[in-house]
Formats: structure tokens, C-alpha cells, sequence
């Protein structure tokens, strides 16, 4: 017996099963419908954040320093032009208030932190606070025995280093 094959016509292509290829993962299957959603919608996506929420922090503290730095140059302009001014005093402490502002900036983002970045800051504050107070306990023994003196000034630079030292051991050691 001889079988024939059934002729087809050339414009016509060649039907395929309805599950040829069921686990390929080559093609792409598509569905005119749609799923149908099996739970209560979720919360609607979140719009994106502006520059200013995000980065609030970071630029509260930098317009802080920057007043600072503004103020601090202004008094230093006017104490040198008035040297024997009866004023100079409460000129020279006109930075403190906006070194004042960046405390009270840190306070609050502080506590706005979560329990690790809390403990981390506290730790690395009290890291600073002990190794500052070695430092110039030991120093001022220095100077009894011959080392020139240092201005007070240098205290604070150095106490925000060692923060930042204590800040990074903290984190490394919370991972």
C-alpha cells in the first residue's frame, strides 16, 4: 500500500499542535487576557521623592557649615580692621551660633535614626570622646615637660576625626 502525502497549498503554512512546545523556554507565550488578581490590590507606587527629602539632612548641615564658615570669616574681617574695639568680644563668639544650629541639626537627625545607626553613632561618639580626653591629658603633660602649646581650637577637628575613625570601625564591626 502506498500512502500519499496529503497536498497542502503553498500559501497556506503548516498548522502546529496547540502544545508543541509547552517548557520551552525559548519562545514567549502571550495571552490576550489578562490574570485575574487574586487578593486586594496593593498600595499604589510611591511618586519618586524630590532632592529636598531625600538629601534634607545633608543639606541642612551643609547650609549650617556654610553659615558658619561666613560668620567666622566676618568676625575675623572685623576683629583685624577694630583690634582695641570695646565690641571685639561678642564679635569673636558670633560663629557660635550657627556651630550651635549644626548641634542641634545632629540631635535631631539622631534621633531620627534607626536602633543600629544609633548605636553605631553612640558608640563611635564615645570612641571620640574617650581617645580626645587621653590625647590632651597626655599632651598637657607634654607641655609641662617642653612641647610648645596648642590652641584649644585644634580639640574640635580633632574629636570630629576620631569620630569619623570610631563611625567607620562600628559600622565595619555591625556588618
Amino acid at each position: 500500500m502506498s500512502e500519499t502525502p496529503p497536498t497542502t497549498e503553498p500559501t497556506q503554512s503548516p498548522v502546529e499542535p496547540l502544545y508543541t512546545h509547552p517548557a520551552s523556554p525559548f519562545l514567549r507565550t502571550e495571552s490576550g487576557a489578562q490574570a485575574p488578581s487574586l487578593g486586594p490590590p496593593g498600595p499604589p507606587p510611591r511618586p519618586p521623592q524630590s532632592t529636598w527629602i531625600t538629601y534634607r539632612n545633608q543639606i541642612e548641615m551643609a547650609l549650617a557649615m556654610l553659615a558658619y564658615l561666613i560668620f567666622l570669616v566676618g568676625s575675623v574681617t572685623v576683629l583685624q580692621a577694630n583690634p582695641n574695639a570695646a565690641w571685639r568680644y561678642a564679635v569673636a563668639v558670633l560663629p557660635v551660633a550657627p556651630a550651635a544650629l549644626v548641634i542641634l541639626l545632629f540631635v535631631r537627625r539622631l534621633a531620627r535614626m534607626d536602633e543600629l545607626q544609633r548605636r553605631i553613632q553612640t558608640q563611635a561618639f564615645g570612641f571620640s570622646l574617650g581617645t580626645t580626653a587621653l590625647l590632651t591629658f597626655a599632651y598637657g603633660f607634654l607641655e609641662g615637660v617642653g612641647m610648645p602649646h596648642l590652641n584649644w581650637t585644634f580639640v574640635l577637628p580633632l574629636m570630629a576625626i576620631l569620630w569619623a575613625v570610631g563611625a567607620a570601625i562600628f559600622t565595619i564591626r555591625y556588618r
